[in-house]
């Protein structure tokens, strides 16, 4: 197989297990960039609006518009900026790590389910190795 073949059947495969991932959310009604935002948050701790916009690649209306969103709910909160009061800083609640944690549970327990009724030792060997390879291609 060539690295064209190779390439078309990573995609198409990362692509289903995306889509099979997502079927598995909890119904708490956020889009993925409401989640992505809340995951980045988590990760990376506090950010501006502009800085969430341009990391996840949308436009500032769209930020806006999550941010608002999640404010609304309790998920994250907005404070002036430290030393430019011009600004926010947006910050994950706990409500909103626990929003993450339900979403990222349910989902990691329904593929933690599939390995282990669908998958030998080996292929789960495998499977490590291809998960530290897709992370490389990811950055």
């Amino acid at each position: 197989m060539d690295d064209d073949e190779l390439a078309v059947e990573v995609r198409e495969a990362v692509s289903r297990l995306a889509r099979r991932l997502r079927q598995e959310r909890p119904p708490h009604e956020l889009g993925l960039t409401s989640l992505s935002v809340l995951s980045r948050l988590d990760r990376l701790g506090p950010a501006g609006p502009s800085a969430l916009a341009a990391a996840e690649n949308v436009q500032p209306q769209s930020m806006t518009r999550a941010l608002a969103t999640l404010v609304e709910r309790g998920l994250v909160t907005r404070e002036p900026h430290p030393t430019d009061g011009r600004q926010t800083v947006v910050s994950i609640t706990d409500a909103g790590r626990a929003v993450l944690e339900e979403d990222r549970s349910r989902r990691d327990a329904w593929l933690a389910g599939v390995i282990a009724d669908r998958l030998t030792p080996v292929e789960r060997e495998f499977l490590g190795a291809a998960a530290k390879l897709l992370e490389v291609l990811a950055r």
